[in-house]
């Protein structure tokens, strides 16, 4: 009789421990109690971090220098198409002068109207003629 209390204490402290074991191995310690499934599923794919690379000083050197470079180049390509359009107007004589001074006038007029009447009926067509 004393071996059979003994043995079903045995076999009862032993499922007893598997029960626990079982148990332990379903718990996720590091999950985080605000999203549950990270345990499971780790880290999500969309939390990409950015790296930034940077880059060597003579790079972003020559970078700043090309800038100001193309600025200075569209300052002075501004300046030439003035002059030239100065010079076009002072060689010609005052009748033709005042002739060409109007339709540049008109010209900006129309032009305006236009894209006036463009950015009010679609964005498509204010972006077509916005003034840079």
């Amino acid at each position: 009789m004393k071996y059979l209390s003994v043995r079903k204490h045995l076999i009862l402290l032993i499922v007893f421990s598997l029960t626990l074991s079982v148990s332990e191995a379903q718990s996720f310690k590091n999950s985080s109690s605000r999203n549950p499934e990270r345990g499971l599923f780790g880290k999500s794919l969309n939390n990409k971090r950015t790296v930034k690379v940077k880059e060597p000083r003579a790079v972003t050197k020559a970078k700043r220098k090309q800038e100001v470079n193309e600025k200075r180049l569209k300052r002075e390509y501004a300046k030439f198409i003035k002059n030239s359009q100065q010079r076009a107007l002072d060689i010609q004589t005052p009748e033709v002068r005042a002739r060409m001074i109007q339709n540049r006038k008109d010209s900006d007029l129309r032009n305006r109207e236009k894209r006036k009447n463009g950015s009010a009926t679609t964005k498509k067509a204010a972006k077509k003629y916005r003034k840079y």
